[in-house]
């Protein structure tokens, strides 16, 4: 697995077309990992749009809350308002966003090379990626590490006949025992899922 995914990088590199963005295949930087979450205008990936990115780092076993991320983006399109009372976040709350593509260009130099932890990782990324390809031509190299995969893992092991596992992030966090920080907010929702990483890092 680690061969593929070191020439899925290496092709991905020769795709690259702004070398500025060449620090994103720096991952030699030892025991750091970045959570992040994104809020979005809706589920589809072909419609959303992206209104806010939280993100904070993990150093070691601590998460450097002092080192985090969030960043409000303005949308081009109209926003669902069934999203509205997820997030919490207006049209007029996002007035003084910034465009897709500046608020992409800071979140990427804040991840840098490092590992992204997520909880259905798959989504954000996909996002993310949506507005990226097309400013640099490549998407997120970064490692991926999807938190509900690695709980997935550590329950099936103690299971023998239930094979039902609860995926969900209310039902994760209560297991773990950590505090549960208000959801639907891309930056409470990057610390939990920090902290759902190094929970389960410690159940290992």
């Amino acid at each position: 697995m680690k061969i593929i995914e070191h020439f899925k990088r290496q092709f991905a590199l020769k795709k690259l077309r702004d070398p500025n963005y060449r620090f994103l295949f720096d991952d030699n930087i030892p025991d750091e990992y970045v959570s992040f979450d994104c809020e979005t205008t809706s589920l589809d990936v072909k419609e959303a749009e992206i209104i806010s990115i939280g993100a904070v780092k993990i150093c070691g076993n601590k998460i450097v809350t002092s080192e985090s991320f969030y960043v409000l983006v303005k949308p081009e399109g109209m926003m669902e308002a069934r999203n509205v009372t997820i997030h919490g976040l207006r049209p007029k709350d996002l007035r003084n966003g910034l465009p897709i593509e500046e608020a992409l260009k800071q979140f990427l130099a804040f991840v840098g090379g490092r590992p992204v932890v997520g909880f259905f990782l798959e989504y954000d990324v996909a996002m993310v990626n949506k507005f990226l390809k097309p400013m640099i031509g490549v998407g997120m190299p970064n490692r991926q590490i999807e938190v509900s995969a690695l709980y997935y893992q550590q329950e099936m092991r103690q299971k023998y006949y239930d094979m039902v596992v609860d995926l969900r992030m209310a039902s994760m966090i209560k297991k773990l025992n950590i505090p549960d920080l208000p959801r639907h907010d891309a930056l409470n929702d990057s610390i939990n899922v920090a902290m759902m990483y190094l929970a389960l890092q410690a159940r290992e």
